[in-house]
């Protein structure tokens, strides 16, 4: 055996399970698998006719088992254009049990990997064996990113400047060109001017060219490489065999100095394109207050725990989440809800680390710190959809990856053709620099992520967050969208609004028998049955038995006697064949009817109402002007969803729909070919969510709705479906912008150099600010603004 792995496996509940696995694997040509059910584990020997490791990981979830991943985040360096990042991408890809993505913009390595396959220094070394750097990104403070970030500025800056002072001279000399040649310097001096420019300042470029040759791959730096040492290597030789030939070293010396221009703009640029990740992460304070033993001591928000006491005072920022023990005060959750309007906190209400306290002292005990606090997975969120990779992207990887050996070539043939038809070799030499110089593929690179980065920054900032590129790509295709109804097209908290008793029951029996039953739900018409109960002095009962059916009732047994509520239809198909005219009158009025049945006794009514949320009539009426298609999902009767879809005029709805069938619903409107959108709030909405092109979560609902969800709005309100696809096609349209830029530049550019109706000088100017024009044209993105709220 030559070679051994071991892994974690999900999933296994008994030896049949291991055994099983075991057998699978054995069954593979070169493999020995042993598997431990203790420590749910596999451990592999492989010779060396052994399939590849991703066909073995791919037997074992075939048969219906989990292999764990590890998600790992990388910050690279040394990547100068798209052709870098494509190339490093493909290293990792081609590693065993590894998906990566690679984003030029952020510089940085997304990877999801099995453990013991393969371990984080196998991702490192792969990528500095390729010439590139790496090393696992940290978790550091917004002041301490800030600093890196100032200090590369004031590096680059230097270095463009030491690079300017030996090309001022050029320029002088340039400019006196255009009057008199007498102002032409001897070439001994512009040899000794552009060598360390050439050598020292342009260096780099030397360097990292060199290291993607070695990888197997060529880059940018290998143009301008080739493009400035042809114009320098050219007018050394004329200097030092004193031929009768031009010079061109003000060529290669210009080139060098506005590519590394535009570098210093383009760093200035990018770093604005990573606002609002960084406005999210300065939020959190550094200190907190912790009680303890009766005193109170400043602590690093690091070393706070759950469970320990911390007081918030007026105008501070809460330093972690938590549950108020004392006090009363008005907290603004803008940074999580983009909700402007303070909300009202006391004692049991939650808190969340980096929303600001308002007026009142509040002591709070720490459920949530370090990665666990909803700040840390907002940002991490963030983080997740700027790394990833939007499909629009998909064909600027394809040219990139092809770009630079195809730009060499057309330089060849430029030279070759237009020494042959003109006869001059001197000019073709020069057309072919320009080739080379003018190709630019950091544009094509930079085009999509540096978008992605302003909208999902913006989005966050606005109580908006995609999940990855894809959910922001897609939300400005959708042309049909579902809306579950409680909790989404209405606040979700309704309230008991009637309680009948049948002739004969007293309503205390009624409010007993029901709050009893729904007293272990928590269903929003569970929670307001036992809460209105409560408030009648109610206390509940014991019950066995107890049994949820889905979309129709609860049953169980009280005091050894079977109850039933939910639905009139269910207390029907249960043997209680009271009248329903009571509760049609009810439901004509929109109310959301339930009753309540003991042994063979029923007992009687209780209505509900859910008042619409405020938003909901023209959130509705602007997605239909939009040309979006709205049709609204509810359990409820035909009669109460006919009287909600009226009142904020939707068209299209279907009643009666049980929890099972909605992703069911979802999947048919999908199959007639529409880009079908999903709003929901609740576990029973999950599914659905799951079936949707793109789903969003209402920020209020359960924790399984935001989980399983495309795109979370944090405000828990309808506008904010208008403002996420209002943002998408922002987003996408600053996307084709600039790859219609990116795109039309090289086009246009490189063409013209090849004909030589471009200097080489030009083509540097054009090729530095390239980039620089892309990323800030991204940057325009930033006067998105979301939909005024009613």
């Amino acid at each position: 055996m030559s070679d051994a792995i071991n892994f974690s496996v999900g999933g296994m509940t008994c030896a049949a399970c291991s055994t099983r696995i075991e057998k699978i694997l054995n069954r593979l040509e070169g493999v020995k698998a042993t598997v431990n059910l203790a420590s749910e584990r596999v451990q592999i020997l492989l010779d060396e006719s052994a399939p590849p490791i991703n066909t073995i990981i791919d037997a074992v979830r075939k048969a219906g088992f989990t292999v764990d991943e590890n998600s790992l985040i990388l910050s690279l360096s040394g990547m100068t254009c798209a052709v870098c990042a494509t190339r490093i991408e493909k290293i990792l890809n081609r590693l065993p049990a590894t998906r990566a993505t690679v984003n030029f913009a952020t510089e940085q390595a997304h990877i999801e990997f099995v453990p013991g396959v393969i371990e984080p220094e196998n991702f490192v070394a792969a990528i500095e064996k390729a010439g590139y750097g790496a090393h696992p990104l940290q978790e550091e403070k917004p002041e301490s990113l800030r600093t890196k970030r100032e200090e590369l500025w004031r590096k680059e800056r230097n270095h463009f400047l030491l690079t300017a002072f030996f090309a001022v001279p050029f320029l002088v000399q340039m400019v006196s060109m255009f009057f008199s040649h007498a102002g032409m310097m001897p070439g001994w001096i512009q040899l000794f001017l552009a060598t360390p420019v050439q050598f020292f300042c342009g260096g780099r470029f030397y360097r990292q060219a060199w290291n993607a040759l070695r990888g197997g791959a060529a880059n940018m730096d290998v143009l301008i490489v080739l493009g400035t040492s042809i114009a320098y290597f050219f007018s050394a030789v004329v200097v030092l065999f004193q031929l009768n030939q031009p010079l061109y070293f003000e060529a290669s010396v210009s080139i060098i100095t506005l590519i590394s221009l535009g570098k210093l703009m383009e760093m200035r640029a990018r770093r604005q394109t990573g606002a609002g990740l960084e406005s999210l992460l300065q939020l959190q304070p550094q200190i907190a207050h912790v009680e303890s033993n009766g005193a109170i001591s400043d602590r690093p928000v690091a070393d706070v725990s759950v469970g320990d006491i911390f007081l918030v005072r007026p105008g501070e920022t809460v330093p972690v989440d938590g549950t108020v023990l004392d006090g009363t005060s008005e907290v603004d959750e803008a940074m999580l809800t983009g909700e402007s309007v303070p909300v009202l906190k006391q004692k049991a209400d939650q808190v969340f680390g980096g929303t600001m306290n308002a007026n009142g002292l509040l002591r709070v005990k720490a459920t949530g710190v370090g990665a666990n606090t909803a700040l840390a997975h907002i940002v991490k969120m963030v983080e997740q959809a700027q790394g990833s990779k939007a499909s629009v992207q998909r064909l600027a990887d394809k040219v990139s990856g092809i770009f630079v050996p195809a730009i060499v070539l057309v330089a060849a043939t430029t030279f070759l053709v237009g020494w042959a038809i003109t006869g001059s070799a001197t000019w073709s030499l020069v057309s072919a620099v320009s080739v080379l110089v003018i190709a630019c593929p950091c544009s094509l690179g930079l085009a999509t992520p540096t978008a992605i980065m302003v909208g999902t920054g913006l989005g966050a900032q606005a109580g908006i967050l995609f999940r990855n590129a894809d959910a922001l790509e897609q939300a400005q295709k959708l042309t049909t969208l579902i809306v579950d109804k409680t909790g989404t097209l209405t606040k979700g908290k309704p309230t008991v609004s009637d309680v009948i008793p049948a002739v004969g029951i007293e309503q205390d029996a009624l409010l007993s028998v029901a709050s009893t039953l729904e007293a272990g739900s928590e269903h929003p018409l569970a929670r307001a049955i036992v809460d209105y109960a409560a408030a009648k002095g109610m206390k509940t009962q014991s019950v066995n038995s107890f049994k949820a059916i889905p979309g129709k009732g609860v049953t169980g047994q009280i005091d050894g006697v079977s109850a039933f509520l939910g639905s009139p239809f269910f207390l029907k198909d249960n043997g209680f064949l009271e009248t329903d005219s009571i509760s049609s009158d009810l439901e004509q009025n929109g109310k959301t009817v339930v009753g309540v049945g003991k042994g063979e006794q029923f007992l009687g009514f209780i209505a509900l109402s859910d008042t619409l949320r405020p938003d909901a009539v023209s959130t509705i009426q602007a997605l239909k002007k939009a040309g979006i298609s709205i049709i609204m999902l509810t359990g409820d009767n035909e009669r109460t969803a006919r009287v909600v879809a009226q009142e904020v005029g939707i068209d299209d709805y279907i009643a009666g729909v049980l929890p099972a069938n909605k992703a069911d619903t979802v999947k048919k409107y999908r199959a007639t070919g529409e880009c079908v959108g999903m709003v929901g709030d609740g576990i029973n909405d999950a599914p659905a969510l799951v079936a949707a092109d793109v789903s969003f979560a209402i920020g209020a609902g359960a924790d399984i709705a935001r989980d399983t969800a495309d795109i979370i709005l944090m405000k828990s309100d309808l506008t904010s479906v208008l403002d996420a696809i209002s943002l998408s096609h922002a987003t996408l349209s600053k996307i084709r912008q600039n790859l219609f830029f990116a795109f039309i530049y090289n086009i246009l550019g490189v063409p013209l150099a090849a004909f030589g109706l471009l200097s080489p000088i030009v083509a540097g100017a054009a090729m530095a600010m390239s980039s620089v024009s892309v990323v800030s044209n991204a940057l325009l993105l930033n006067s998105w603004k979301p939909h005024p709220r009613p």
